[in-house]
């Protein structure tokens, strides 16, 4: 079975539909569907359409319950701004949606255990990049919210694909779908293979000059959510 793996979509519908188009028997989402872009209510539609298992992100609990999302200094202005445009976009029964999310999902394929989570297994606002120190990582899964009981970390939320293997644990991040911050303006994705365990990252080309036209249309701080997408950071 091949899983598409996909995570911080922030509202950007053309990117998110994008990704959907690769070959892949199911899809799971490691969360962060709204915030910094036009169409977060569409993004919601379009992953109940699919039946998308989501996972909560920080950006979406922030959105559900009015809370801090605790997202870096450089962005966390424009998550602020943002939210207000989202919080009048959502109807109640989309912002229920969001409430509702799980924090974990754990799966276990053809003998191989997933531990899928937004952040990390301790919390949704930690960063797992590829330049953590181990330790960090270790003290992370040695206190987390659920015991992480699986050979597969997968996690979003530093918006930069990762393959990282420490110790007896492959910690995969598919990279961002709607903000890269890798300097690469394409959606990111990965595939997981449960037969063999590999990874395949994809980076695809979608219209960013619609989704550009959407933010000028409707948001606040139009001019630098606009740049983030054409420089991917």
């Amino acid at each position: 079975m091949k899983i598409l793996l996909i995570a911080d979509i922030h509202a950007n519908l053309e990117a998110l539909r994008t990704v959907l188009d690769v070959p892949h028997d199911r899809a799971i989402c490691l969360g962060d569907i709204v915030d910094y872009g036009p169409d977060p209510d569409k993004c919601i539609d379009f992953l109940q359409k699919k039946n998308i298992p989501t996972i909560r992100g920080n950006h979406d609990n922030a959105v559900a319950f009015k809370m801090d999302c605790q997202c870096g200094y450089k962005y966390k202005h424009l998550s602020i701004a943002t939210r207000e445009y989202t919080w009048g976009v959502l109807d109640d029964s989309r912002m229920e949606y969001l409430q509702k999310l799980p924090l974990v999902i754990k799966e276990e394929i053809n003998g191989k255990k997933l531990f899928l989570t937004h952040a990390s297994p301790r919390s949704m606002f930690e960063y797992i990049k590829p330049e953590t120190p181990d330790e960090d990582i270790l003290a992370m899964i040695a206190d987390p919210m659920e015991p992480v009981d699986a050979e597969f970390l997968v996690v979003g939320h530093s918006h930069i694909p990762m393959n990282r293997k420490l110790e007896d644990l492959t910690i995969i991040n598919p990279g961002s779908v709607g903000q890269p911050r890798d300097g690469d303006t394409r959606a990111g994705c990965a595939v997981f293979d449960t037969e063999t365990g590999d990874v395949e990252f994809f980076r695809l080309e979608y219209d960013i000059d619609a989704v550009c036209a959407k933010i000028e249309e409707r948001m606040p701080y139009a001019e630098e959510l606009t740049g983030i997408l054409k420089r991917g950071y």
